[in-house]
């Protein structure tokens, strides 16, 4: 399993988690699309809005492994702002490619791709 170096371990001041520190050895929990419904709580969507920030951070618009990155916070973003960057995907895969919808992510997180340019 890949570790992103320099990548954040999670939102500062909270437990939201962004990075594993070991592969499960049950198996790899896989990546599944999750419905954000629009009274989730802000510091839900704060979360969700730093980590792709540090997803555009590190790849840009680049393909990237899944690596170390966990699988419940990029699940929150996958199919809309995070897709597969190959095909066929498997969701269950540490060295699955992934890649950053940029319009579906700056039109889902204005404000922190303002910081972006």
């Amino acid at each position: 399993m890949l570790k992103h170096r320099g990548f954040p371990g999670r939102l500062p001041g909270t437990d939201f988690q962004f990075t594993i520190r070991r592969g499960n050895p049950r198996g790899v929990t896989p990546i599944v699309r999750r419905e954000r419904h629009a009274d989730r709580k802000a510091v839900d969507r704060r979360a969700d809005a730093a980590f792709l920030a540090a997803l555009w951070e590190h790849f840009g618009d680049e393909p990237f492994e899944r690596g170390n990155l966990d699988a419940g916070r990029l699940s929150w973003l996958f199919g809309r702002e995070v897709v597969p960057a190959e095909d066929p995907f498997d969701p269950e895969s540490y060295e699955a490619l992934l890649r950053i919808n940029e319009n579906v992510a700056r039109a889902s997180f204005p404000d922190a791709f303002e910081e972006w340019g």
